[in-house]
């Protein structure tokens, strides 16, 4: 059974700092994807952030240089730390893991576990 937990979400000032955490059980593919995805009050669930096995990233352009995804896998946890927050990044921030075999990825449709998400208000 895999299970993804999401955490850290929180209210910040734009400008401020969140680090998101993502604690992963029971996925045992090799070749994997994790990500990270958004989604505002009726807009689509956008893809943030990804990284691969081989510790391949990518990231959406409107959070390049400000975003940064890792992955812990001795502790399997994956992390998101958002810097320099905009009010646009506001959203529900899910963890995704992907379908066995897919190397990094922000298309929504290549991931088959997801979390229940962590919310992120930022105030301008």
């Amino acid at each position: 059974q895999v299970q993804l937990v999401e955490s850290g979400g929180d209210s910040v000032q734009a400008g401020g700092s969140l680090r998101l955490s993502c604690a992963a059980s029971g996925y045992t593919y090799r070749s994997y994807s994790l990500g990270w995805f958004r989604q505002a009050p009726g807009k689509e669930r956008e893809g943030v952030a990804s990284i691969d096995s081989g510790g391949d990233t990518d990231y959406a352009d409107s959070v390049k240089g400000r975003f940064t995804i890792s992955n812990d896998n001795s502790k399997n946890i994956l992390i998101l730390q958002m810097n320099s927050l905009k009010p646009e990044d506001t959203g529900m921030y899910y963890c995704a893991a992907s379908w066995p075999g897919y190397t990094s990825t922000l298309v929504k449709y290549a991931y088959k576990y997801w979390g229940r998400g962590t919310q992120v208000t930022v105030s301008s």
